[in-house]
């Protein structure tokens, strides 16, 4: 990368980070409290309604963000149609989803179900009036703004569901939260952004961008409805208890892996965007990032899957004990998230919208057959399916970076290897640890996770792991008063 990239993308990396370890802290902060005060089988009734609300934001984006992103030269004509565009496509949806509330209470056996989807509905029509801002913010790599957009909104949103729960609201606690929050997020963004639309509707720039955004609205909706068909699929065979303590296990897996996956996925493609015609810096630049991603990823995954039970114990009490299982299972499945992403991206960067497609066809036919063959055993069971589909789904990602930038799977491999040893042998002294006699699970947590983080970084010291010797560097670098300290 050039210096002047280079310096934006680190910029950008950085805001990125602030906001998704400001915007997870709030929200995990958030989630324990509801926990404690909300019981299960409320969380599963939100969490019925996830897979269409996924499906109706699919639908509201329309691909459009993506290859407005994507695209060289951008035009006010092409952003003040889109957001035209998305306006219009929210409403519809909405009106659909209040249309069909009946239907999917009546598919779930869940009569509130019914006011319950009509009153998400307004999450999809408000997201329409803001969606464009963040879109263009997020190609001008301008995530300081967004940081403090998403930070405000979850606050106060946060604020509001905590007040309702206490309250006595119950799970309109939790869907009063969902709505504020896309309220003060599309609020900020008017503020913030310094966009504003015109009376102008173009389908000429529609048709231009059609061809990337209608290939990669047909991924957004197949990975939005497969990545949720298990919340459909186990809130509809099992009761909204199980779907709870599923979507909670689920909800603590993703804070760490998919907000450290997204915070560099959202920078890179971008930042990668930019440089889509250099095969040399693309494989150079989408190593570091793998690299980076997994020295973080892999020893927060093992150790979450370690001292899962204290852990839970500890955060959210004995009412959701049950989760546990599903939570160490689900860590397997979080340890693969980021080469997933960083593969899927580049396949986005260089502009492969049709193989991007044929990839989530494929994968979601995978998904189809796990949950064909094992809902019967339960959900441990459709979680062991979906670990096996994941590395299946690895394989094809990554089939296609080797033709594209010459970055094969076995290449991949091969530099991640040392980063999951070096992870492996953490999580076992983690576990030894963990069956020492204490007097309560706190204590246990307590020497637990300063044991494996001081354990980890002598590791990755001891064997010179790369991305961890640049960091290492980095902060010496950055600190005279340590270097100079420094011994040999």
């Amino acid at each position: 990368m050039t210096d002047s990239l280079r310096l934006k993308t680190l910029h950008a990396l950085s805001w990125s980070f602030l906001e998704s370890i400001g915007l997870q802290g709030v929200r995990l902060v958030i989630g324990i409290m509801l926990a404690r005060l909300l019981f299960p089988e409320q969380f599963g009734l939100i969490g019925m309604l996830t897979i269409f609300m996924a499906v109706a934001q699919s639908f509201l984006d329309s691909g459009f963000g993506a290859a407005l992103i994507q695209k060289r030269e951008v035009t006010l004509a092409d952003t003040c149609s889109i957001f035209y565009l998305n306006i219009m496509v929210g409403l519809t949806a909405a009106g659909i989803l209040c249309l069909v509330a009946p239907w999917i209470a009546a598919f779930y056996k869940q009569p509130i179900l019914t006011p319950l989807t009509r009153a998400l509905s307004l999450t999809i029509v408000i997201n329409s009036f803001g969606l464009i801002q963040g879109t263009i913010l997020a190609k001008e790599i301008n995530f300081k703004t967004q940081t403090k957009v998403s930070l405000i909104a979850s606050i106060l949103s946060g604020i509001i569901g905590v007040t309702l729960a206490v309250t006595g609201f119950g799970v309109w606690s939790l869907a009063i939260q969902q709505i504020s929050g896309t309220f003060f997020t599309t609020l900020f963004l008017w503020l913030l952004s310094r966009w504003r639309p015109t009376l102008i509707f173009s389908l000429k720039s529609l048709r231009e961008m059609f061809g990337f955004g209608s290939r990669m609205l047909a991924s957004g909706l197949l990975n939005q409805i497969f990545s949720n068909i298990y919340l459909l699929v186990i809130g509809r065979l099992f009761s909204a208890n199980d779907l709870g303590l599923f979507t909670r296990a689920k909800t603590l897996e993703e804070l760490p892996s998919q907000t450290l996956s997204e915070m560099v996925a959202r920078v890179i493609f971008p930042v990668f965007s930019t440089i889509q015609d250099d095969s040399p810096r693309l494989k150079k630049g989408l190593k570091k990032a793998l690299t980076f991603l997994v020295l973080v990823n892999f020893p927060m995954m093992i150790g979450l899957a370690v001292i899962a039970r204290p852990l839970v114990l500890v955060l959210l009490t004995e009412k959701w004990a049950e989760c546990i299982p599903y939570l160490q299972l689900l860590c397997l499945l979080g340890l693969q998230l980021p080469v997933h992403l960083i593969n899927l991206n580049l396949v986005q960067v260089v502009g492969r919208s049709d193989l991007f497609l044929r990839l989530e066809v494929i994968k979601k036919v995978l998904a189809v057959i796990n949950i064909f063959i094992t809902w019967r055993w339960g959900i441990s069971a459709m979680i062991y399916g979906m670990i096996a589909v994941s590395i299946a789904c690895y394989y094809l990602n990554s089939y296609y970076t080797g033709p594209l930038i010459g970055y094969p799977m076995r290449e991949q491999l091969r530099d991640l290897f040392p980063y999951l040893m070096v992870a492996v042998l953490m999580g076992m002294a983690v576990y030894v640890v963990g069956l020492l006699p204490f007097p309560n699970h706190w204590s246990r947590l307590l020497l637990q996770i300063p044991v494996g983080i001081i354990i980890y970084v002598c590791q990755c010291r001891l064997f010179r792991l790369k991305a961890f010797m640049e960091i290492w560097q980095a902060g010496w670098d950055k600190m005279p008063f340590l270097r100079a300290c420094r011994i040999g």
